[in-house]
């Protein structure tokens, strides 16, 4: 691996061990909005949702899907392109555990209310590698069918939903 590769793993993965910056991520999987209006959906600063917005563009993590004129000014619109920018596998425990972490306070926070319908599943279990397989093709299979119908947030019709999957081997 080159020190290029490595660095930009690094970056990626620094970017994403911040819960706010997961939220980002995650809205603007089906939406491409401002710093201002990330700033209002997300309940922070402008200031604080501009800082994210750039440590996710620089990480490689954003793209800068256009632009419009406000009071005389440029605001950049962001989406986050969630296909060409996935996880890095090649990282140490060390690298890892930050984006972790970050993924177990947001599972935390998105929980919340004990009364929202849904499934919490933790499993630690001895199967058969072609049951694993399935298993995996299934937790990937649903990502993709949300990441792609993501829309926009409060979009007329939509849910606001959450899934957090963490599905490994544990003797690899």
């Amino acid at each position: 691996m080159s020190v290029d590769q490595g660095d930009s793993r690094t970056s990626r993965l620094r970017a994403t061990a911040h819960p706010l910056r997961l939220q980002i991520l995650s809205l603007l999987t089906g939406a491409e909005l401002s710093a201002s209006e990330v700033a209002r959906e997300l309940d922070v600063t402008q200031a604080n949702a501009s800082y994210h917005l750039r440590v996710l563009e620089k990480a490689g993590l954003l793209e800068v899907a256009g632009e419009e004129r406000i009071r005389g000014g440029v605001a950049k619109k962001y989406r986050h392109p969630w296909r060409e920018s996935s996880e890095p596998r090649d990282t140490t425990p060390d690298e890892h555990g930050g984006y972790v972490r970050a993924m177990a306070d947001e599972l935390v926070r998105r929980h919340g209310d004990r009364r929202r319908k849904g499934i919490l599943v933790d499993a630690e279990l001895w199967v058969e590698p072609a049951v694993w397989e399935d298993a995996r093709e299934l937790v990937r299979r649903a990502s993709e069918l949300l990441h792609d119908a993501a829309r926009p947030p409060r979009t007329d019709g939509t849910w606001h939903v959450n899934l957090t999957a963490a599905a490994f081997r544990m003797d690899a």
